[in-house]
C-alpha cells in the first residue's frame, strides 16, 4: 500500500451517499468555524473527512484537563497547546492538501467580515457564553448571505439550528438585545431546544449555573452535534435535502431515543417560549440558595 496522500482514494467511501461531482464540489467549498472546544473541533474534524477542502477557523484558547470529557483535541500531549493549532494539525493529517486559514485570535465581535471572508457556510462551535462575538457573527452572516449553521450539546443529544439569509435572523428569534449576560444563555438555552427533551434525566440540575458560566457535558452530545451539523452543511452546499430554517429547530435526544421538530413563530416571541422562560427564571432563583451536595430534595427540585 502506498503511503503517498491521494484525494480521490482517501474520501472514495463518501461517493454513493455523494456523485463524483457533488465530492468535487465539496472539495472546492469553504466551511467557517469559530470554536474549537466541544462542538468545534468536532465539527472540524467531521468535515475534514467528508472531503471538505477549504477552512476557515478562529480560537484563542488552550487545551487543559478540563477539557478531556468532551473534546476531540484534548489529551494529555496537548495541555497547554493552543486549539486552533491542534485541530488544524489533526485536520491536515486528514487531507494534507486542505486549504485552513487561522485566526488564532479569535472571531473579532467588531470584525466579523473578515473571518467570514469568501465561506459557503457558517458552522458555530463558540462557547456557549461567547454572546458578544456570537450575535455580531451571526447578524454578518444574515447580511452577507451566508447560511449558519449551529447545534448545541443538550445531555446526550443535541438540539439543531440553521439561520438562512433568506429567512429569520438569529437575533430575531433569541431576543437576546438589551438583556444582562444571564438572561441571555437561558434565552440562548430556551432557544436552541424548545422541547426540553434533556431535562428529565439531568439528576443534578444545580450543577447548571448560568450566573457561574458552568454546566455539565458529555461527549455523546458533542458528538452528535457534529453528525447533525455535518449533514445540514452538505445539504447546504450540495443545494439538495430539505433544510427547515428557524423558526425550525429540531432535537435528538440519544438517551431517551426521541426526536422532536418544533415550529416557533416568533422565536423567543412565541408563548411558549414566555412560559419556558418565566420558568426558567424561577430555576434560577432556586439556584441562588444555599446548596448542601448531601441534599437530594433540593438537588432533584
Amino acid at each position: 500500500m502506498s503511503s503517498a496522500f491521494n484525494y480521490d482514494e482517501a474520501f472514495s467511501r463518501n461517493l454513493g451517499w455523494f456523485t463524483e461531482a457533488e465530492q468535487a464540489r465539496l472539495r472546492r467549498s469553504t466551511v467557517a468555524i469559530a470554536g474549537l472546544g466541544g462542538v468545534g473541533g468536532a465539527h472540524l474534524l467531521t468535515l475534514a473527512r467528508l472531503g471538505i477542502g477549504r477552512f476557515r477557523i478562529a480560537d484563542f484558547d488552550t487545551f487543559g484537563v478540563h477539557n478531556f470529557n468532551r473534546q476531540v483535541g484534548a489529551m494529555m500531549s496537548t495541555v497547554d497547546r493552543p486549539k486552533i493549532e491542534v485541530l488544524a494539525e489533526q485536520a491536515r493529517d486528514i487531507n494534507p492538501e486542505a486549504d485552513i486559514t487561522c485566526f488564532p485570535e479569535g472571531v473579532s465581535p467588531e470584525q466579523p467580515d473578515a473571518f467570514l471572508q469568501g465561506c459557503d457556510v457558517y458552522v458555530d462551535g463558540l462557547d456557549f457564553f461567547a454572546f458578544s462575538a456570537r450575535r455580531s457573527t451571526f447578524a454578518a452572516c444574515h447580511r452577507l448571505g451566508i447560511p449558519a449553521v449551529t447545534a448545541a450539546p443538550l445531555g446526550m443529544g443535541t438540539g439543531l439550528l440553521v439561520f438562512s439569509p433568506r429567512g429569520m435572523s438569529f437575533e430575531d428569534y433569541f431576543q437576546l438585545e438589551g438583556h444582562d449576560e444571564t438572561e441571555q444563555a437561558l434565552r440562548f438555552l430556551v432557544g436552541l431546544a424548545p422541547a426540553g427533551l434533556h431535562r428529565p434525566y439531568l439528576v443534578e440540575p444545580w450543577r447548571i449555573d448560568l450566573a457561574a458560566r458552568k454546566g455539565p457535558s458529555t461527549m455523546i452530545g458533542c458528538n452528535l452535534c457534529a453528525g447533525v451539523a455535518a449533514a445540514e452543511t452538505v445539504k447546504l452546499l450540495l443545494g439538495r435535502g430539505e433544510v427547515r430554517a428557524a423558526p425550525w429547530a429540531l432535537q435528538f435526544d440519544a438517551y431517551r431515543n426521541r426526536m422532536v421538530r418544533t415550529w416557533r413563530p416568533g422565536g423567543n416571541r412565541h408563548p411558549l417560549q414566555k412560559l419556558i422562560l418565566a420558568l426558567g427564571r424561577r430555576q434560577l432563583l432556586k439556584q441562588l440558595q444555599p446548596h448542601r451536595p448531601g441534599d437530594t430534595e433540593n438537588a432533584r427540585d
